[in-house]
Protein backbone atom coordinates (compact mmCIF):
# COMPACT_ATOMS: atom_id res chain seq x y z
CA UNK A 1 0.00 0.00 0.00
CA UNK A 2 1.10 3.52 -0.70
CA UNK A 3 -0.16 5.17 2.45
CA UNK A 4 -3.38 6.64 3.71
CA UNK A 5 -5.57 9.49 2.75
CA UNK A 6 -5.75 12.32 5.26
CA UNK A 7 -7.95 11.53 8.23
CA UNK A 8 -11.44 12.91 8.34
CA UNK A 9 -12.65 11.67 4.94
CA UNK A 10 -16.06 10.28 5.81
CA UNK A 11 -16.72 6.75 4.70
CA UNK A 12 -20.09 7.69 3.22
CA UNK A 13 -18.64 10.51 1.13
CA UNK A 14 -15.51 10.66 -1.01
CA UNK A 15 -11.96 11.70 -0.07
CA UNK A 16 -11.25 15.35 -0.81
CA UNK A 17 -8.34 14.27 -2.97
CA UNK A 18 -10.83 12.97 -5.53
CA UNK A 19 -11.93 16.52 -6.28
CA UNK A 20 -8.35 17.72 -6.75
CA UNK A 21 -7.77 14.92 -9.26
CA UNK A 22 -11.15 15.80 -10.83
CA UNK A 23 -10.09 19.44 -11.26
CA UNK A 24 -6.61 18.59 -12.58
CA UNK A 25 -7.99 16.10 -15.09
CA UNK A 26 -10.68 18.60 -16.12
CA UNK A 27 -8.08 21.16 -17.25
CA UNK A 28 -5.90 18.53 -18.92
CA UNK A 29 -8.88 17.19 -20.86
CA UNK A 30 -9.87 20.75 -21.75
CA UNK A 31 -6.53 21.06 -23.48
CA UNK A 32 -6.67 17.61 -25.10
CA UNK A 33 -10.23 17.73 -26.43
CA UNK A 34 -9.94 21.37 -27.43
CA UNK A 35 -6.99 20.48 -29.62
CA UNK A 36 -8.53 17.18 -30.82
CA UNK A 37 -11.71 18.88 -31.97
CA UNK A 38 -9.68 21.23 -34.14
CA UNK A 39 -7.16 18.76 -35.53
CA UNK A 40 -8.94 17.27 -38.56
CA UNK A 41 -10.68 20.56 -39.33
CA UNK A 42 -7.30 22.33 -39.33
CA UNK A 43 -5.66 19.63 -41.44
CA UNK A 44 -8.40 19.72 -44.10
CA UNK A 45 -8.89 23.50 -44.12
CA UNK A 46 -7.47 25.56 -46.98
CA UNK A 47 -7.87 28.89 -45.19
CA UNK A 48 -6.29 30.64 -42.20
CA UNK A 49 -3.12 28.56 -42.41
CA UNK A 50 -4.75 25.14 -42.58
CA UNK A 51 -2.85 22.38 -44.36
CA UNK A 52 -5.58 21.60 -46.94
CA UNK A 53 -5.12 17.83 -46.73
CA UNK A 54 -7.55 15.22 -48.08
CA UNK A 55 -10.01 13.53 -45.71
CA UNK A 56 -8.07 10.26 -45.87
CA UNK A 57 -4.72 11.85 -45.05
CA UNK A 58 -6.18 13.96 -42.25
CA UNK A 59 -7.93 11.01 -40.62
CA UNK A 60 -4.79 8.89 -40.98
CA UNK A 61 -2.72 11.44 -39.04
CA UNK A 62 -5.58 11.86 -36.56
CA UNK A 63 -5.55 8.11 -35.95
CA UNK A 64 -1.77 7.97 -35.63
CA UNK A 65 -1.65 10.88 -33.19
CA UNK A 66 -4.52 9.74 -30.97
CA UNK A 67 -3.19 6.18 -31.12
CA UNK A 68 0.28 7.20 -29.94
CA UNK A 69 -1.28 9.36 -27.21
CA UNK A 70 -2.69 6.14 -25.74
CA UNK A 71 0.39 4.01 -26.47
CA UNK A 72 2.97 5.94 -24.46
CA UNK A 73 1.08 5.41 -21.14
CA UNK A 74 2.57 1.91 -21.01
CA UNK A 75 6.05 3.40 -20.66
CA UNK A 76 4.87 6.23 -18.42
CA UNK A 77 3.07 3.79 -16.13
CA UNK A 78 6.13 1.53 -15.89
CA UNK A 79 8.47 4.42 -15.06
CA UNK A 80 6.07 5.66 -12.37
CA UNK A 81 5.70 2.19 -10.84
CA UNK A 82 9.41 1.49 -10.73
CA UNK A 83 11.20 4.80 -10.33
CA UNK A 84 9.43 8.13 -9.75
CA UNK A 85 5.92 7.48 -8.40
CA UNK A 86 2.62 8.54 -9.88
CA UNK A 87 2.58 12.09 -8.55
CA UNK A 88 5.89 13.17 -10.11
CA UNK A 89 4.85 11.49 -13.36
CA UNK A 90 1.67 13.59 -13.46
CA UNK A 91 3.62 16.83 -12.99
CA UNK A 92 6.19 15.85 -15.64
CA UNK A 93 3.50 14.83 -18.11
CA UNK A 94 1.44 17.94 -17.57
CA UNK A 95 4.46 20.17 -18.10
CA UNK A 96 5.37 18.45 -21.37
CA UNK A 97 1.80 18.73 -22.64
CA UNK A 98 1.61 22.40 -21.76
CA UNK A 99 4.78 22.97 -23.80
CA UNK A 100 3.34 20.92 -26.66
CA UNK A 101 0.16 22.98 -26.93
CA UNK A 102 2.09 26.25 -26.82
CA UNK A 103 4.44 25.00 -29.56
CA UNK A 104 1.39 24.14 -31.70
CA UNK A 105 0.39 27.79 -31.41
CA UNK A 106 3.40 28.71 -33.56
CA UNK A 107 2.41 28.79 -37.27
CA UNK A 108 5.02 26.41 -38.64
CA UNK A 109 4.85 22.87 -40.05
CA UNK A 110 7.94 21.79 -38.11
CA UNK A 111 6.53 23.28 -34.90
CA UNK A 112 3.25 21.46 -35.55
CA UNK A 113 4.97 18.07 -35.55
CA UNK A 114 7.19 19.02 -32.61
CA UNK A 115 4.11 20.03 -30.63
CA UNK A 116 2.45 16.69 -31.36
CA UNK A 117 5.58 14.95 -30.10
CA UNK A 118 5.50 16.80 -26.77
CA UNK A 119 1.82 15.96 -26.37
CA UNK A 120 2.35 12.27 -27.08
CA UNK A 121 5.20 11.91 -24.58
CA UNK A 122 3.56 14.08 -21.93
CA UNK A 123 0.31 12.17 -22.08
CA UNK A 124 2.25 8.95 -21.50
CA UNK A 125 3.29 10.19 -18.07
CA UNK A 126 0.06 11.96 -17.16
CA UNK A 127 -2.81 9.74 -18.26
CA UNK A 128 -2.23 6.36 -16.55
CA UNK A 129 -0.96 7.81 -13.30
CA UNK A 130 -3.70 10.28 -12.47
CA UNK A 131 -6.26 7.54 -13.10
CA UNK A 132 -4.33 5.14 -10.87
CA UNK A 133 -4.25 7.71 -8.06
CA UNK A 134 -8.05 7.85 -8.08
CA UNK A 135 -8.07 4.13 -7.27
CA UNK A 136 -5.37 4.71 -4.66
CA UNK A 137 -7.76 6.82 -2.61
CA UNK A 138 -9.87 3.75 -1.77
CA UNK A 139 -9.26 0.53 0.14
CA UNK A 140 -9.73 -2.83 -1.63
CA UNK A 141 -13.41 -3.73 -1.77
CA UNK A 142 -14.61 -0.17 -1.17
CA UNK A 143 -17.99 0.08 -2.89
CA UNK A 144 -17.47 3.80 -3.60
CA UNK A 145 -14.72 3.19 -6.12
CA UNK A 146 -16.86 2.75 -9.28
CA UNK A 147 -18.85 5.84 -8.30
CA UNK A 148 -15.61 7.75 -7.73
CA UNK A 149 -14.40 6.95 -11.24
CA UNK A 150 -17.74 8.08 -12.64
CA UNK A 151 -17.37 11.40 -10.78
CA UNK A 152 -13.79 11.62 -12.07
CA UNK A 153 -15.18 10.99 -15.53
CA UNK A 154 -17.41 14.03 -15.14
CA UNK A 155 -14.23 16.07 -14.79
CA UNK A 156 -12.94 14.63 -18.06
CA UNK A 157 -16.06 15.64 -19.90
CA UNK A 158 -16.52 19.00 -18.23
CA UNK A 159 -13.01 19.71 -19.50
CA UNK A 160 -14.05 18.55 -22.96
CA UNK A 161 -16.97 21.00 -22.94
CA UNK A 162 -14.65 23.85 -22.00
CA UNK A 163 -12.15 22.78 -24.65
CA UNK A 164 -14.65 22.65 -27.49
CA UNK A 165 -16.23 25.95 -26.50
CA UNK A 166 -13.00 27.88 -25.85
CA UNK A 167 -10.39 26.26 -28.09
CA UNK A 168 -12.91 25.22 -30.76
CA UNK A 169 -14.48 28.65 -31.07
CA UNK A 170 -11.13 30.46 -31.11
CA UNK A 171 -9.75 28.01 -33.67
CA UNK A 172 -12.73 28.10 -36.04
CA UNK A 173 -13.66 31.77 -35.72
CA UNK A 174 -10.37 33.58 -34.94
CA UNK A 175 -7.46 31.39 -36.03
CA UNK A 176 -6.39 27.77 -35.66
CA UNK A 177 -3.26 28.58 -33.66
CA UNK A 178 -5.20 30.69 -31.14
CA UNK A 179 -7.22 27.57 -30.35
CA UNK A 180 -4.05 25.51 -29.88
CA UNK A 181 -2.56 28.18 -27.62
CA UNK A 182 -5.69 28.30 -25.44
CA UNK A 183 -5.27 24.56 -24.86
CA UNK A 184 -1.83 25.24 -23.37
CA UNK A 185 -3.32 27.77 -20.96
CA UNK A 186 -5.81 25.16 -19.77
CA UNK A 187 -3.04 22.67 -19.04
CA UNK A 188 -1.14 25.36 -17.11
CA UNK A 189 -4.17 25.95 -14.86
CA UNK A 190 -4.42 22.24 -14.10
CA UNK A 191 -0.75 22.05 -13.16
CA UNK A 192 -0.99 25.04 -10.83
CA UNK A 193 -3.96 23.54 -8.99
CA UNK A 194 -2.27 20.14 -8.62
CA UNK A 195 1.03 21.54 -7.34
CA UNK A 196 -0.71 23.87 -4.88
CA UNK A 197 -3.02 21.30 -3.26
CA UNK A 198 -1.39 17.87 -3.64
CA UNK A 199 0.29 17.70 -0.23
CA UNK A 200 -2.83 18.75 1.65
CA UNK A 201 -5.37 16.56 -0.13
CA UNK A 202 -3.58 13.46 -1.41
CA UNK A 203 -1.59 12.37 1.64
CA UNK A 204 0.88 9.67 0.57
CA UNK A 205 -1.11 8.48 -2.45
CA UNK A 206 1.09 8.35 -5.55
CA UNK A 207 4.08 9.83 -3.76
CA UNK A 208 6.46 6.88 -4.13
CA UNK A 209 6.88 3.87 -6.44
CA UNK A 210 4.68 0.90 -5.54
CA UNK A 211 6.30 -1.77 -3.38
CA UNK A 212 5.78 -5.47 -4.14
CA UNK A 213 2.72 -7.10 -2.61
CA UNK A 214 3.26 -9.19 0.55
CA UNK A 215 4.53 -12.61 -0.43
CA UNK A 216 5.97 -11.36 -3.70
CA UNK A 217 9.48 -11.01 -2.28
CA UNK A 218 11.79 -13.93 -1.67
CA UNK A 219 14.26 -13.49 1.18
CA UNK A 220 16.41 -16.26 -0.23
CA UNK A 221 16.86 -14.24 -3.39
CA UNK A 222 17.93 -11.14 -1.54
CA UNK A 223 14.66 -9.31 -2.13
CA UNK A 224 14.10 -10.19 -5.81
CA UNK A 225 10.51 -10.38 -6.96
CA UNK A 226 8.99 -13.77 -7.66
CA UNK A 227 6.83 -14.52 -10.66
CA UNK A 228 3.09 -14.02 -10.54
CA UNK A 229 0.78 -16.48 -8.82
CA UNK A 230 -1.98 -18.35 -10.63
CA UNK A 231 -4.69 -15.98 -9.44
CA UNK A 232 -2.63 -12.97 -10.49
CA UNK A 233 -2.10 -14.43 -13.96
CA UNK A 234 -5.84 -14.99 -14.33
CA UNK A 235 -6.50 -11.39 -13.34
CA UNK A 236 -3.94 -10.09 -15.84
CA UNK A 237 -5.45 -12.27 -18.59
CA UNK A 238 -8.92 -10.86 -17.85
CA UNK A 239 -7.64 -7.32 -18.35
CA UNK A 240 -6.15 -8.28 -21.72
CA UNK A 241 -9.33 -10.08 -22.85
CA UNK A 242 -11.61 -7.19 -21.92
CA UNK A 243 -9.13 -4.81 -23.55
CA UNK A 244 -9.85 -6.53 -26.89
CA UNK A 245 -13.53 -5.61 -26.55
CA UNK A 246 -12.51 -2.10 -25.56
CA UNK A 247 -10.70 -1.84 -28.91
CA UNK A 248 -14.02 -2.49 -30.66
CA UNK A 249 -15.76 0.13 -28.53
CA UNK A 250 -13.25 2.94 -29.01
CA UNK A 251 -12.83 2.23 -32.73
CA UNK A 252 -16.46 3.20 -33.07
CA UNK A 253 -16.58 5.89 -30.41
CA UNK A 254 -13.52 7.78 -31.68
CA UNK A 255 -15.26 8.50 -34.96
CA UNK A 256 -16.56 11.49 -32.96
CA UNK A 257 -13.37 13.48 -33.46
CA UNK A 258 -12.73 12.10 -36.95
CA UNK A 259 -15.36 10.97 -39.45
CA UNK A 260 -18.38 12.17 -37.45
CA UNK A 261 -16.66 15.53 -37.01
CA UNK A 262 -16.06 15.95 -40.73
CA UNK A 263 -19.53 14.58 -41.55
CA UNK A 264 -21.11 17.14 -39.22
CA UNK A 265 -19.05 19.90 -40.81
CA UNK A 266 -19.98 18.99 -44.38
CA UNK A 267 -23.36 17.20 -44.40
CA UNK A 268 -25.35 18.28 -41.34
CA UNK A 269 -27.65 21.31 -41.25
CA UNK A 270 -26.08 23.28 -38.39
CA UNK A 271 -28.28 26.38 -38.74
CA UNK A 272 -30.16 27.29 -35.58
CA UNK A 273 -32.13 30.52 -35.13
CA UNK A 274 -30.45 32.02 -38.18
CA UNK A 275 -26.93 31.22 -36.91
CA UNK A 276 -24.61 28.41 -37.96
CA UNK A 277 -23.37 26.48 -34.94
CA UNK A 278 -19.58 25.82 -35.03
CA UNK A 279 -18.78 22.21 -35.89
CA UNK A 280 -16.69 21.65 -32.76
CA UNK A 281 -19.67 22.51 -30.54
CA UNK A 282 -21.45 19.34 -31.64
CA UNK A 283 -18.88 17.26 -29.80
CA UNK A 284 -20.05 19.01 -26.65
CA UNK A 285 -23.25 16.99 -26.77
CA UNK A 286 -21.28 13.93 -25.70
CA UNK A 287 -19.59 15.86 -22.90
CA UNK A 288 -22.81 17.55 -21.77
CA UNK A 289 -24.62 14.21 -21.68
CA UNK A 290 -21.76 12.80 -19.59
CA UNK A 291 -22.03 15.62 -17.05
CA UNK A 292 -25.82 15.17 -16.88
CA UNK A 293 -25.89 11.37 -16.79
CA UNK A 294 -22.74 10.56 -14.81
CA UNK A 295 -24.43 11.25 -11.44
CA UNK A 296 -27.32 9.02 -12.54
CA UNK A 297 -25.03 6.14 -13.44
CA UNK A 298 -22.86 6.64 -10.34
CA UNK A 299 -25.99 6.60 -8.18
CA UNK A 300 -27.33 3.55 -10.00
CA UNK A 301 -24.14 1.51 -9.49
CA UNK A 302 -24.02 2.57 -5.83
CA UNK A 303 -27.70 1.74 -5.29
CA UNK A 304 -27.32 -1.70 -6.87
CA UNK A 305 -24.07 -2.35 -5.01
CA UNK A 306 -25.68 -1.60 -1.63
CA UNK A 307 -28.32 -4.21 -2.43
CA UNK A 308 -25.93 -6.85 -3.73
CA UNK A 309 -27.29 -6.56 -7.28
CA UNK A 310 -24.49 -4.67 -8.99
CA UNK A 311 -23.92 -6.10 -12.52
CA UNK A 312 -20.47 -7.57 -13.05
CA UNK A 313 -17.83 -5.48 -14.80
CA UNK A 314 -18.02 -7.50 -18.07
CA UNK A 315 -21.83 -7.17 -18.12
CA UNK A 316 -21.64 -3.38 -17.73
CA UNK A 317 -19.09 -3.18 -20.53
CA UNK A 318 -21.12 -5.47 -22.81
CA UNK A 319 -24.07 -3.12 -22.35
CA UNK A 320 -21.76 -0.25 -23.26
CA UNK A 321 -20.99 -1.83 -26.62
CA UNK A 322 -24.69 -2.37 -27.33
CA UNK A 323 -25.50 1.27 -26.54
CA UNK A 324 -22.73 2.35 -28.92
CA UNK A 325 -24.15 0.15 -31.67
CA UNK A 326 -27.62 1.69 -31.18
CA UNK A 327 -26.06 5.14 -31.48
CA UNK A 328 -24.67 4.32 -34.91
CA UNK A 329 -28.15 3.38 -36.10
CA UNK A 330 -28.90 7.11 -35.89
CA UNK A 331 -25.83 7.85 -38.00
CA UNK A 332 -27.23 5.46 -40.61
CA UNK A 333 -30.43 7.51 -40.57
CA UNK A 334 -28.41 10.71 -40.96
CA UNK A 335 -26.48 9.26 -43.90
CA UNK A 336 -29.69 8.27 -45.68
CA UNK A 337 -31.16 11.73 -45.17
CA UNK A 338 -28.07 13.62 -46.33
CA UNK A 339 -27.82 11.39 -49.41
CA UNK A 340 -31.43 12.17 -50.31
CA UNK A 341 -31.70 15.81 -49.28
CA UNK A 342 -28.10 17.08 -49.28
CA UNK A 343 -28.06 17.81 -45.55
CA UNK A 344 -29.09 15.75 -42.52
CA UNK A 345 -31.02 17.13 -39.57
CA UNK A 346 -28.86 17.80 -36.53
CA UNK A 347 -31.01 15.68 -34.21
CA UNK A 348 -29.68 12.47 -35.81
CA UNK A 349 -26.17 13.30 -34.66
CA UNK A 350 -27.36 14.49 -31.26
CA UNK A 351 -29.19 11.21 -30.63
CA UNK A 352 -26.12 9.25 -31.71
CA UNK A 353 -24.07 11.14 -29.13
CA UNK A 354 -26.69 10.40 -26.45
CA UNK A 355 -26.44 6.63 -26.91
CA UNK A 356 -22.67 6.77 -27.34
CA UNK A 357 -22.54 8.59 -24.02
CA UNK A 358 -24.63 5.92 -22.28
CA UNK A 359 -22.28 3.30 -23.67
CA UNK A 360 -19.25 5.27 -22.56
CA UNK A 361 -20.56 5.52 -18.99
CA UNK A 362 -21.10 1.76 -18.88
CA UNK A 363 -17.60 1.02 -20.16
CA UNK A 364 -14.93 3.64 -19.67
CA UNK A 365 -15.07 4.69 -15.98
CA UNK A 366 -15.95 1.10 -15.04
CA UNK A 367 -12.89 -0.09 -16.96
CA UNK A 368 -10.59 2.39 -15.23
CA UNK A 369 -11.93 1.24 -11.88
CA UNK A 370 -11.52 -2.42 -12.88
CA UNK A 371 -7.81 -2.04 -13.61
CA UNK A 372 -7.12 -0.52 -10.19
CA UNK A 373 -9.03 -3.38 -8.53
CA UNK A 374 -8.04 -6.42 -10.60
CA UNK A 375 -4.40 -5.70 -11.54
CA UNK A 376 -1.68 -6.84 -9.08
CA UNK A 377 -0.73 -3.78 -7.02
CA UNK A 378 2.95 -3.74 -7.99
CA UNK A 379 2.12 -3.35 -11.70
CA UNK A 380 -1.11 -1.38 -11.49
CA UNK A 381 0.18 1.71 -13.34
CA UNK A 382 1.79 -0.47 -16.01
CA UNK A 383 -1.49 -2.36 -16.43
CA UNK A 384 -3.27 0.98 -16.69
CA UNK A 385 -0.85 1.65 -19.53
CA UNK A 386 -1.83 -1.66 -21.13
CA UNK A 387 -5.45 -0.61 -20.76
CA UNK A 388 -4.70 2.54 -22.68
CA UNK A 389 -2.92 0.38 -25.30
CA UNK A 390 -6.41 -0.74 -26.31
CA UNK A 391 -7.27 2.93 -26.82
CA UNK A 392 -4.11 3.35 -28.89
CA UNK A 393 -5.03 0.52 -31.25
CA UNK A 394 -8.63 1.71 -31.42
CA UNK A 395 -7.73 5.29 -32.23
CA UNK A 396 -5.52 4.22 -35.10
CA UNK A 397 -8.23 1.86 -36.36
CA UNK A 398 -10.77 4.68 -36.04
CA UNK A 399 -8.70 6.80 -38.40
CA UNK A 400 -8.27 3.92 -40.85
CA UNK A 401 -11.98 3.03 -40.83
CA UNK A 402 -12.99 6.67 -41.15
CA UNK A 403 -10.67 7.08 -44.13
CA UNK A 404 -12.56 4.31 -45.97
CA UNK A 405 -15.50 6.71 -46.25
CA UNK A 406 -13.84 8.29 -49.29
CA UNK A 407 -14.29 4.98 -51.16
CA UNK A 408 -17.22 3.29 -49.40
CA UNK A 409 -19.30 6.28 -48.30
CA UNK A 410 -20.27 7.20 -44.75
CA UNK A 411 -23.32 4.92 -44.72
CA UNK A 412 -21.30 1.74 -45.26
CA UNK A 413 -18.65 2.69 -42.70
CA UNK A 414 -21.32 3.46 -40.09
CA UNK A 415 -23.11 0.19 -40.93
CA UNK A 416 -19.98 -1.94 -40.44
CA UNK A 417 -19.34 -0.26 -37.09
CA UNK A 418 -22.96 -0.83 -36.03
CA UNK A 419 -22.74 -4.54 -36.78
CA UNK A 420 -19.26 -5.02 -35.32
CA UNK A 421 -19.89 -3.27 -32.01
CA UNK A 422 -23.27 -4.96 -31.57
CA UNK A 423 -21.77 -8.42 -32.13
CA UNK A 424 -18.91 -7.66 -29.73
CA UNK A 425 -21.38 -6.57 -27.04
CA UNK A 426 -23.40 -9.77 -27.33
CA UNK A 427 -20.24 -11.91 -27.18
CA UNK A 428 -18.97 -10.11 -24.07
CA UNK A 429 -22.30 -10.67 -22.30
CA UNK A 430 -22.06 -14.39 -23.12
CA UNK A 431 -18.56 -14.87 -21.67
CA UNK A 432 -19.08 -12.47 -18.73
CA UNK A 433 -19.55 -15.24 -16.11
CA UNK A 434 -16.21 -16.83 -17.05
CA UNK A 435 -14.37 -13.50 -16.87
CA UNK A 436 -15.91 -12.69 -13.50
CA UNK A 437 -14.73 -16.02 -12.10
CA UNK A 438 -11.19 -15.32 -13.33
CA UNK A 439 -11.12 -12.07 -11.33
CA UNK A 440 -11.04 -14.18 -8.15
CA UNK A 441 -13.17 -11.80 -6.13
CA UNK A 442 -11.00 -8.71 -6.64
CA UNK A 443 -13.97 -7.00 -8.28
CA UNK A 444 -16.22 -7.60 -5.28
CA UNK A 445 -17.25 -4.70 -3.08
CA UNK A 446 -17.65 -4.67 0.67
CA UNK A 447 -20.61 -3.12 2.50
CA UNK A 448 -19.96 0.42 3.69
CA UNK A 449 -19.04 0.73 7.34
CA UNK A 450 -21.75 2.11 9.66
CA UNK A 451 -21.51 5.88 10.10
CA UNK A 452 -20.63 5.52 13.78
CA UNK A 453 -17.45 3.63 12.96
CA UNK A 454 -16.57 5.53 9.80
CA UNK A 455 -16.22 8.99 11.21
CA UNK A 456 -12.69 10.23 11.59
CA UNK A 457 -11.18 7.14 10.01
CA UNK A 458 -8.59 7.22 7.25
CA UNK A 459 -8.88 5.34 4.00
CA UNK A 460 -6.04 3.06 3.03
CA UNK A 461 -4.75 3.55 -0.49
CA UNK A 462 -4.94 0.54 -2.73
Amino acid sequence: MQGTVAAGDARKGHPRGLYLLFFTEMWERMSYYGMRGLLVLFLTSKVNGGFGWSTGDALSLYGTYTGLVYLTPIVGGYIADRFIGQRKAVVLGGTLMMIGHLVLALPSVSMFYAGLGFLIIGNGFFKPNISTMVGGLYAPGDGRRDGAFTIFYMGINLGAVLGNFICGTLGERVGWHYGFGAAGVGMFLGLVAFLAMQKKLLGQVGLAPVKPEPGAVSAAQGGEKKGFGRDEIDRIVVIFIIALFVVAFWTGFEQAGGLMNLYTDQKVDRAMLGWEVPTTWFQNFNSAFIVLLAPVFAGLWGWLSARGKDPSIPVKMGLGLLFLSIGFLFMLGASNESAAAGKAAAWWVIMAYLFHTMGELCLSPVGLSMVTKVAPARIVSAMMGVWFLANAAANKLAGVFGGYSERLGEFNVFMYITIGTGAAGVLLLIIAPVLKKMMHGTDEVKPAAPPSTAQGSSVAAA
